[in-house]
């Protein structure tokens, strides 16, 4: 079994965190742009720890200025997941980035962004789909900003709504009007916790922004009164290991808690999160979880089942990629 070719679904990548750094540092050089900082001596990213790691993210972000530029990323990023067996994917979009959460600005980056994803399907085979989210560390007022972008664009390629960033600034009650906004336009609702917030951010979440799934939400096993609650609501967690363990989150992938959480009956999904600053693609997450877990084409059949049963795409959707599993051997 080849893993890089066993169709996967990720369902949590941050659309410029995904942007490939070779790609960036050409958009710097057409623009005249000094980003050299940013880059170690091996044309990587450079970053120190999870807060100096958003500040690279901010400027590596910088060079992206314009709906083409976006067309570009999308591109290159679709064809990136597609080379490693990615047939669905839901990436995090923040108007914040894309015409300052302007309304009319926020459109004109959707669109040529929903064409060059329209382009990669035709091309690659792989559905992309559209998770606006909120910056929590840019606070409430701005999030209620890209909340109205999102209701003004809910439909097929728009289907959810989250909130990312620093988890040490505000509360998620802080950010239930945007929450509320949202789900009032049709949208499907997310929200990044217990990453960085332990166990108690996850209750936050779900308490007070009612969300069906919550992005990474790994902490929860410290509480296992909150880790039955998940299984028992259906919570489906958007679980980024390699970025964990990068991250410093976790030490090493077999003590990540991913297998507990699954064995205590949470439903778990496979993401890379931002795979070239965490030195990851989905293949290298299912070698991963081969080798600490043991896992094969069973478990990994049974994780993209799960994962398209949480997506937030319609019907239609959903029947198109299911028969791509169906296709590939599972036993």
């Amino acid at each position: 079994m080849s893993l890089s070719e066993l169709p996967k679904l990720e369902l949590h990548l941050h659309l410029e965190g995904a942007a490939p750094p070779a790609f960036i540092r050409g958009l710097a050089k057409e623009k005249s742009v000094d980003l050299s900082g940013i880059f170690r001596e091996d044309g990587s990213y450079a970053y120190r720890d999870f807060v100096h790691f958003l500040s690279v993210y901010e400027a590596a972000t910088s060079v992206l200025k314009s709906p083409e530029d976006y067309a570009r990323l999308v591109t290159a990023v679709l064809e990136e997941s597609a080379a490693h067996g990615v047939v669905y994917c839901e990436t995090f979009v923040s108007p914040d980035f894309c015409g300052g959460s302007d309304v009319g600005a926020w459109r004109e980056y959707l669109h040529a962004m929903q064409d060059a994803a329209d382009r990669a399907e035709a091309q690659h085979g792989i559905i992309l789909r559209g998770i606006v989210t909120c910056i929590r560390h840019f606070g409430p007022e701005k999030a209620k900003a890209s909340a109205r972008c999102a209701a003004e664009t809910a439909g097929d390629w728009i289907t959810g709504f989250g909130i990312a960033g620093d988890e040490g600034q505000g509360k998620p009650r802080d950010f239930a009007y945007s929450f509320d906004m949202a789900r009032e336009a049709g949208l499907r609702l997310t929200a990044h916790a217990g990453e960085w917030g332990g166990p108690q951010s996850v209750k936050d979440a779900l308490d007070d922004l009612k969300v069906e799934r919550i992005g990474h939400g790994v902490r929860a096993i410290e509480d296992l009164a909150l880790v039955d609650r998940l299984a028992e609501d259906g919570i489906t967690l958007e679980v980024c290991p390699g970025s964990n363990v990068t991250l410093g989150v976790y030490p090493k992938w077999d003590q990540h808690p991913i297998q507990k959480l699954r064995e205590r009956g949470v439903k778990v999904t496979v993401s890379t999160d931002d795979p070239p600053f965490f030195h990851t693609t989905m293949t290298r997450e299912y070698e991963e979880l081969e080798r600490a877990f043991g896992w094969g084409a069973a478990d990994f059949h049974e994780i993209s089942q799960t994962a398209l049963a949480a997506a937030f795409c319609d019907e239609d959707t959903k029947a198109k990629i299911a028969k791509r599993l169906e296709d590939h051997p599972h036993e």
